[in-house]
């Protein structure tokens, strides 16, 4: 089930959750995690057998036919393709790219304090007079660090990373490639598209080049870099899988994000960290992947990490645009499983659409008419037929626009014009309820 606000989780997955550095610098000890990552290491490796690339293939010899009289001009061989064709032709591409914008990429350390409460059954005058003075009476605290990282986007210390990686906190530690280290403030984050920007107080920093990410193909490369695992700047090569993976599609649907898909390998650390094209220029952010399985991780498209990034770095803070709808993509299947259960309080005729299932109380749909039972068709004129495109389409307007809605009720076509409000934060939601 789809909600433009509520998260259902669809399939068991993760975003890329700190993990705390391993791998001994001068900054940091060794710490217990290592052992654990020798047996990832020898899980992967093999791994980088599977890339290779193939030097020029030699030209044949050219046979002359005998009848021929004039010399035959040699044949020349051909010129590499170009680098930004996006075929990978010359062996020392990935190198070039990670030479001019891996000192861009920066580690994240983060650290937070989680307060355990005492459970409630310790205060059971029972449990207090046989135990004593050994029970718990105070709340436990437990220093958590973490590490991700993020990516210089401008020479005055601006940094880009993932919402997760930072939070809870409002400063960070941030280590360069070079060794340097800053203190760094959180500027802001956005919990519903996982971006967040971080400050530094440095000059003349190194920077990345932003790409396209709209422009995107899938086979197009990849390169990912970060610090997986506390391993400082590791890089890894693959392509774009796929375009337009949806939260619900990738298991964490309150995201409001279209992933990237890549096999390039990501794993815990890389959080923040950039993808980039073969121009070196950042196409996305890589943040998530779905536990157990191989070749499949997650970045947020560069274009939408730029517009949440801007509305942070100028306001603080990002609002969204919500209905207060939760839906689910119809199927002939669905249409069934819903008119044959007898506890079903919604009857359905359509066989394809997206059906609202509840509409929160008190939220711009409930005030602009929609009601649990309808069945979405079109948005702004325009046919849906997945959950996605419709929360996609309340996304690309700003908050307080109007969605025009064209929905079937009791098998009757109806008209609504639905205003969009912001989205509520936890409090507010809690409150009304």
């Amino acid at each position: 089930m789809k909600s433009d606000f509520d998260p259902v989780n669809s399939l068991e997955s993760r975003r890329l959750e700190w993990t705390d550095p391993s791998h001994p610098t001068p900054q940091r000890p060794r710490t217990q995690s290592l052992k654990s990552l020798s047996l990832i290491l020898l899980g992967t490796g093999l791994g980088i057998a599977g890339v290779s690339f193939a030097h020029q293939l030699q030209q044949r010899p050219q046979t002359t036919s005998p009848t021929v009289t004039a010399p035959v001009p040699p044949m020349s061989m051909p010129a590499p393709v170009n680098s930004m064709s996006g075929t990978i032709a010359d062996p020392d591409l990935i190198t070039s790219v990670v030479e001019r914008f891996g000192p861009a990429v920066v580690r994240i350390n983060a650290t937070k304090t989680i307060e355990s409460q005492v459970p409630e059954q310790f205060n059971d005058p029972f449990f207090q007079r046989f135990f004593g003075s050994q029970m718990p009476n105070s709340p436990k605290q437990e220093i958590v660090r973490g590490s991700g990282s993020g990516f210089i986007v401008n020479s005055n210390g601006r940094i880009i990373t993932n919402a997760h990686v930072v939070d809870g906190v409002k400063n960070v530690s941030v280590v360069l490639k070079d060794g340097r280290q800053f203190e760094g403030k959180v500027i802001g984050s956005d919990p519903v598209t996982d971006v967040a920007v971080v400050q530094i107080e440095a000059n003349n920093l190194p920077t990345v080049s932003l790409g396209n990410s709209e422009a995107l193909q899938p086979g197009e490369l990849a390169i990912a870099i970060g610090n997986p695992l506390g391993l400082d700047n590791t890089v890894t090569v693959g392509i774009v899988s796929a375009t337009g993976r949806s939260g619900s599609e990738v298991g964490i649907p309150d995201k409001r994000v279209s992933f990237i898909q890549t096999d390039a390998a990501i794993n815990p650390g890389n959080s923040g960290g950039p993808l980039l094209n073969q121009k070196g220029e950042v196409i996305g952010m890589n943040t998530a992947i779905i536990q157990g399985a191989q070749g499949l991780g997650f970045a947020i498209p560069i274009n939408q990490v730029q517009r949440i990034a801007d509305q942070i770095s100028t306001t603080g803070k990002v609002e969204h645009p919500y209905l207060g709808i939760q839906m689910v993509t119809l199927s002939p299947e669905v249409k069934e499983s819903l008119n044959q259960d007898p506890n079903s309080p919604i009857s359905v005729n359509e066989d394809q659409g997206i059906l609202i299932v509840r509409v929160i109380p008190n939220s711009p749909a409930h005030q602009s008419g929609l009601r649990a039972g309808d069945v979405i068709i079109q948005v702004d004129n325009k046919p849906v037929l997945k959950a996605d495109e419709v929360q996609q389409a309340v996304e690309n307007v700003t908050v307080g626009s109007s969605l025009r809605m064209q929905v079937q009720r009791q098998g009757q076509p109806l008209n609504l014009e639905v205003k969009t409000g912001a989205i509520p934060t936890q409090e507010s939601v809690i409150n009304n309820q």
